[in-house]
């Protein structure tokens, strides 16, 4: 399913924080939105996901810390259960198994806390619960920023792997110039509050066009980093 939407924008006392942006992405699609903090990329993010609920797409979102998915108080059971209520779901042994294999949580105990996994566990567990439903499309928010570079790199490579052969889009959103260079193959650019730049990954990082593509390619030492 492609997905287009038109006309998102945002306002926050009085004062425009995103104005009115299109989008398209294509059915399998990596797209990855990028600028700086404050330029407005989380807004859009909430704003698409709102807009294409609102349209009866299916659209998960994957948040940047575990911690705002998860109850520490609630299993990881009674997460993934709730996960499946949600979506009007019945419960799938072969699913989880599926998802859980993929993203290398097999054998986890469900019994436990979320405390009770590793962080790195527990944002996989939380990016399984999103492709639950198997989504038209996967926004994830910094994804990664809670893990370390290492635990970081080895789960972008299981999601990617995961979604080699299906048509979920994925929208990736990040300040992380290098994450987003090495797992999508189209770039946008915010800066505040409208996209300012839209180009194939590959054509933004040898010709940025715009100062604010410029200020974000002009530092490579991301290229040295693992994910």
């Amino acid at each position: 399913m492609t997905i287009t939407i038109s006309g998102l924008s945002a306002t926050r006392s009085g004062r425009t924080i995103l104005y009115s942006t299109d989008i398209t992405i294509d059915p399998g699609a990596r797209v990855g939105l990028v600028g700086a903090s404050g330029s407005g990329k989380s807004t859009l993010g909430h704003a698409l996901i709102d807009g294409l609920r609102a349209q009866g797409a299916a659209v998960a979102h994957v948040p940047q810390s575990p911690d705002e998915a998860l109850d520490p108080l609630r299993s990881m059971g009674f997460h993934w259960r709730e996960a499946e209520h949600a979506l009007r779901l019945a419960p799938n042994p072969a699913r989880q198994s599926e998802l859980f294999e993929a993203l290398n949580i097999s054998g986890a105990n469900l019994r436990k806390r979320p405390w009770g996994w590793s962080r790195g566990m527990q944002q996989r567990f939380v990016i399984a619960m999103a492709l639950i439903g198997t989504p038209d499309l996967l926004v994830m928010d910094e994804p990664t920023s809670a893990l370390d570079p290492v635990a970081a790199a080895r789960t972008m490579d299981l999601l990617d792997r995961y979604l080699a052969d299906r048509h979920t889009a994925l929208l990736l959103i990040t300040h992380d110039l290098g994450l987003a260079a090495r797992r999508v193959s189209r770039l946008m650019v915010m800066e505040n509050g409208q996209i300012v730049e839209d180009a194939p990954t590959s054509q933004m990082l040898a010709q940025p066009q715009t100062r604010q593509a410029q200020a974000l390619c002009a530092h490579r030492n991301w290229l040295a980093l693992p994910c």
